[in-house]
């Protein structure tokens, strides 16, 4: 029998609901700003104060600008790289560790993992990595962004639990049939495991996407500028320049802020495609890899 709500449960209700579309809007609300910004009349857009609701004076000169812009393109090529090469080497690292590191009778296997989550609080600091990249000759190259961070200690503790909530019946049942660790891993486990999986691509994606920090450590050729580390010089050293450059003073400064917010959009867009793909795996997946210590 359907139980009747209360007025203090309706006002319960229309209260949780209140403070969620508050929070709605003030997550979206800077996003629709930079979006209808990049579209705006850069004179218009200067000369507005308060919200903006709408394109003021629409334009896609912004985006124009940004496109012709080769540092832009150079650093889209880069950043592909470094995410598809990246986000792979991640994938395959951390799920052979937490493959082993998920087996029952591995030697020592309470002592790794005690040392993983060591490396959780405590690690070594810039200097000595920078000095470690340099010392193997990775040192002006995309590999730096690459190879030193192969693995991520949370999401291996994450996989490894995921994997330890397989049963080891399906195991089993492979050696008898004459599996390998390899078969085991990659034809059982892999594809038993794959909301996890998509939640690992998400994470490392996202982490290769917005790198600019080590970037700016370990790479001096601007040819090898990854896209964040374009944006940056864009936001923070102000360089719009080359993409407003054929106007006078007066307009460079309107477009500039126009070019802002359109190189925001572009840098930004490709994650925003991607996630609703993986989205509906999210939760599950990070539910199946907190089940188990």
């Amino acid at each position: 029998m359907k139980q009747e709500l209360t007025l203090g449960d309706r006002l319960f209700d229309y209260f949780i609901y209140a403070v969620l579309l508050a929070l709605v809007l003030a997550t979206v609300y800077p996003l629709l700003y930079v979006v209808l910004a990049s579209m705006s009349d850069a004179g218009q857009l200067v000369a507005h104060k308060g919200i903006l609701w709408k394109p003021l004076g629409f334009s896609m000169e912004a985006y124009t600008s940004v496109m012709g812009n080769p540092g832009i393109l150079t650093g889209y090529r880069n950043t592909l790289f470094i995410l598809v090469a990246g986000v792979s080497v991640n994938l395959l690292m951390t799920a052979l560790g937490a493959y082993v590191l998920s087996r029952k009778h591995v030697l020592w296997n309470k002592t790794f993992m005690l040392i993983i989550v060591i490396t959780m609080f405590f690690h070594g600091g810039l200097i000595p990595t920078y000095l470690v990249v340099k010392n193997i000759g990775l040192l002006d190259s995309l590999w730096a962004l690459i190879i030193p961070f192969a693995v991520s200690s949370f999401n291996l503790i994450i996989m490894r639990t995921a994997f330890m909530g397989i049963p080891d019946s399906l195991e089993e049942s492979a050696k008898i049939d004459g599996a390998n660790h390899f078969v085991i891993l990659f034809r059982i486990i892999i594809p038993l495991s794959m909301p996890v999986i998509a939640v690992m691509v998400l994470y490392y994606a996202v982490d290769k996407w917005n790198a600019w920090f080590y970037a700016s450590v370990f790479i001096k050729s601007r040819d090898l500028f990854p896209l964040q580390l374009i944006l940056r010089e864009i936001l923070i050293a102000n360089s719009t320049d080359s993409m407003s450059a054929g106007a006078d003073a007066g307009d460079r400064f309107q477009i500039a802020e126009t070019i802002k917010y359109a190189t925001i959009v572009v840098a930004t867009l490709p994650v925003l495609g991607i996630y609703p793909f993986v989205q509906k795996y999210f939760v599950k997946g990070v539910m199946v890899g907190s089940l188990k210590g």
